[in-house]
């Protein structure tokens, strides 16, 4: 595993559950992350990666401290080798650690966009803003703007810019680019790019796998709430077979240019997850110890993999 002192960010067997009621009115816990392990450092981008319900953007909730009141969370985080604790999130919340949400729906609809781009930074740096806004492809007269005024790509394209315009040590930019067009959201990873470059940390999540390893160092694997590889980036361009565990690799084997072939099955319901690795029942390798045991987190070839026999 790596080090705590050189890393900004390290996650070690989070679980994430919500209180729920049933139909009886008992108590229940149903439990969406589950054993999620994740480091970042500065100076990197690390993509998650991962179907629909895996558990992507509520970790980028969990990191924030911005979970619902009926969510448990369990396990370690640790911010520059402190524990992460409510009172030290809510500090570094928009400050140190920024996001660029997923929902456009963040933005305010009674403030003009300028003055949201800008934060609670004071003086308000508008000059900043304004190289942000041209090289995201904003029109000039964008600061103006009420969000109901924007496009659904500029107003992702705005969000983006709420989080570059800090001087934030980690930056959390969860589906950053569906509605932008190619071009901008190959300019909005360059900047995100030059961030990590300047010695920041990106987590980026996101479904789009080709656009992220272009530009991440590193990419983790989500699946069923749980984290099962962390990879090189340069493991997913070089292909199918320098990836560690079954399901990367029937990822990979999914994308258009390699065969875009589909994956058997679905990936389980939080509550109905199965006992062993959350990914036997889909798996054609699995054997009767994967069935019953949740495998640990091995290092392999240079990356991390939640699995018996993957190598």
């Amino acid at each position: 595993m790596e080090q705590k002192k050189e890393t900004l960010l390290e996650i070690h067997d989070l679980s994430v559950s919500f209180r729920m009621y049933t139909r009886a009115l008992e108590q229940t816990q149903l439990r969406v992350i589950s054993n999620l392990h994740l480091t970042v450092r500065p100076g990197q981008i690390v993509a998650i990666a991962g179907s629909s319900g895996s558990g992507k953007s509520l970790l980028a909730s969990a990191i924030l401290g911005i979970l619902p009141e009926n969510a448990v969370v369990q396990g370690h985080l640790h911010y520059k080798g402190q524990e992460l604790t409510p009172a030290m999130q809510q500090r570094l919340r928009g400050h140190e650690i920024a996001l660029v949400p997923q929902s456009v729906a963040f933005l305010d609809p009674l403030m003009k966009v300028g003055a949201q781009a800008d934060g609670t930074l004071r003086p308000r740096p508008a000059e900043k803003r304004g190289k942000i806004f041209d090289r995201l492809h904003l029109p000039p007269q964008t600061p103006q703007l009420y969000p109901f005024q924007l496009s659904g790509g500029m107003a992702r394209r705005v969000l983006v810019s709420t989080a570059l315009i800090t001087d934030a040590e980690l930056i959390i930019a969860d589906e950053p680019t569906p509605g932008m067009s190619l071009d901008q959201a190959l300019e909005a990873l360059r900047m995100f790019r030059e961030l990590a470059d300047a010695g920041k940390a990106v987590i980026l999540i996101t479904h789009d796998i080709d656009l992220a390893v272009e530009f991440a160092d590193r990419v983790a694997v989500f699946y069923a709430g749980t984290t099962v590889e962390t990879a090189p980036a340069a493991d997913f361009r070089a292909g199918e077979d320098a990836l560690r565990h079954p399901y990367s690799r029937a990822l990979w084997r999914a994308l258009p240019q390699n065969g875009f072939a589909p994956i058997p099955g679905f990936q389980p319901y939080a509550g109905n997850l199965p006992q062993g690795c959350l990914f036997a029942p889909r798996c054609p390798y699995k054997t009767a110890r994967c069935e019953r045991e949740l495998p640990p987190v091995r290092e392999v070839r240079g990356g991390e993999v939640r699995c018996f026999y993957g190598a």
